[in-house]
């Protein structure tokens, strides 16, 4: 069964390389409907997108460039970005009778056949490949297989707050999500923290007496929030001069699982906070139904159910 992946996936791939460099796997690529990937090189004042194939021209038609160009319910802007990117696409015709030997691309119809065969058949729970390829205040949006993008909110990217998605990621990161809700346009909306663990699990990594470092996410008259890991913040006493971003040397005073508490003491603090991206996914694959983020003896509850 074909992998639907992100765009990127097969980008200089042997295989696909391996079919540039001949005219006649060209045509059967054509003929088979392989999916294939290259860089776009230019987007002409018609908003044609532009590529080479070994020593073969590609060219994707406007209305070819995605899904939604055709009836302006995706703009042109999205056609301009691809340019110097990996680009997906099934080659739709192959000219090599004219003086420059051409082929035809279409990533609308490679898109149309992910969300047909893949997009659609995705439920609440799913566990999926993503990456990160736009990055808002209030979210990032990630391509969830071909370029179609889904939104992953701020508030779903941890359990641990964030001033703002770039906390947490970069452009092109490829990350694990899930799929937390789709509505009746299809659209899909993401999360992350599920997979990050829960307070427990996260918990185990820590243990009292320890001295370790932390990045400060928020100052309070009543203390300093500082994240552990990206699902575990501890909270230490109020102290003069930090910052939000900072990075922390914290003493762990004590651990309460039953309070889902972590008292820390600032020791010292950096204003270069360390950002660690290269995250450990406690789940990466399948499908979960419930999540539960507190110990079973906590009062507080937070949790998911999808």
């Amino acid at each position: 069964m074909e992998k639907y992946l992100p765009e990127g996936a097969v980008f200089n791939s042997r295989e696909t390389e391996k079919i540039f460099a001949s005219e006649s796997l060209l045509k059967e690529a054509c003929e088979k409907r392989l999916y294939l990937e290259a860089r776009a090189l230019m987007c002409d004042n018609a908003h044609n997108l532009h590529f080479k194939l070994g020593n073969i021209k590609g060219f994707m038609p406007h209305d070819e460039c995605a899904e939604g160009v055709k009836d302006a319910s995706v703009k042109d802007i999205a056609i301009i970005s691809r340019v110097n990117k990996p680009t997906g696409f099934y080659i739709t015709e192959v000219d090599l009778t004219s003086e420059n030997p051409v082929a035809v691309l279409s990533r609308t119809e490679a898109q149309a056949d992910c969300r047909k065969n893949y997009i659609s058949a995705l439920r609440t729970g799913d566990i999926i490949d993503a990456k990160i390829t736009h990055i808002e205040p209030f979210g990032a949006f990630c391509d969830i297989g071909r370029g179609i993008t889904a939104l992953l909110p701020i508030n779903s990217v941890s359990v641990s707050r964030i001033p703002n998605p770039h906390s947490r990621f970069f452009i092109g990161q490829s990350i694990k999500a899930v799929v937390r809700s789709i509505d009746e346009n299809g659209r899909i909306t993401l999360s992350h923290r599920e997979l990050l663990g829960t307070w427990e699990e996260n918990a185990k990594a820590f243990h009292s007496g320890e001295t370790v470092t932390g990045v400060v996410r928020s100052v309070e008259p009543y203390g300093v929030f500082v994240e552990l890991s990206p699902n575990l913040a501890g909270l230490a006493e109020y102290a003069e001069g930090v910052e939000v971003g900072q990075s922390a040397s914290v003493f762990i005073k004590s651990i309460n699982p039953e309070k889902m508490k972590i008292k820390l003491i600032i020791v010292g603090t950096d204003s270069f906070a360390c950002e660690n991206r290269n995250y450990k996914y406690f789940i990466d694959s399948g499908h979960i139904d419930f999540w539960r983020y507190s110990p079973c003896k906590c009062t507080k509850l937070v949790e998911t159910v999808f």
